[in-house]
């Protein structure tokens, strides 16, 4: 942060600002799997928090956590843009899945094992 701040002539608190702000942007490594689960309104009314809190349980992590074995991580995000099929979870910022709820948690997480396990853990 402090080389793009440099590079832009900004003060590092702006880059800070920034990466901070946008769920995008990461300031540690993530898993190879990064979940975001949206709790913004429609998603809470419709199980966000169930579905973060469910995954934190069984993955043993924290909010920004990543597990052991790398393969995992969990953050907590305002508004992924799809209200009307909440709640749901974005995964490596290019896959939604909708329309979830807790049930469907441990089938999820098998599909994106058995989809992302073996591939190369990309560092961010």
């Amino acid at each position: 942060m402090t080389y793009i701040a440099e590079l832009l002539e900004v003060s590092s608190d702006h880059v800070l600002g920034v990466v901070t702000f946008y769920t995008m942007y990461f300031q540690k490594p993530t898993g190879k799997i990064h979940m975001q689960v949206c709790t913004n309104v429609s998603c809470m009314l419709r199980g966000g928090y169930d579905i973060f809190h469910y995954l934190s349980d069984k993955l043993k992590i924290k909010n920004k956590e990543k597990t052991h074995d790398g393969l995992f991580s969990i953050e907590e995000v305002e508004c992924l843009g799809s209200c009307g099929t909440a709640p749901m979870l974005q995964v490596n910022n290019k896959e939604f899945y909708e329309n979830l709820s807790v049930e469907k948690m441990d089938g999820l997480l098998e599909e994106l094992k058995n989809k992302y396990g073996n591939l190369e853990y990309a560092k961010y």
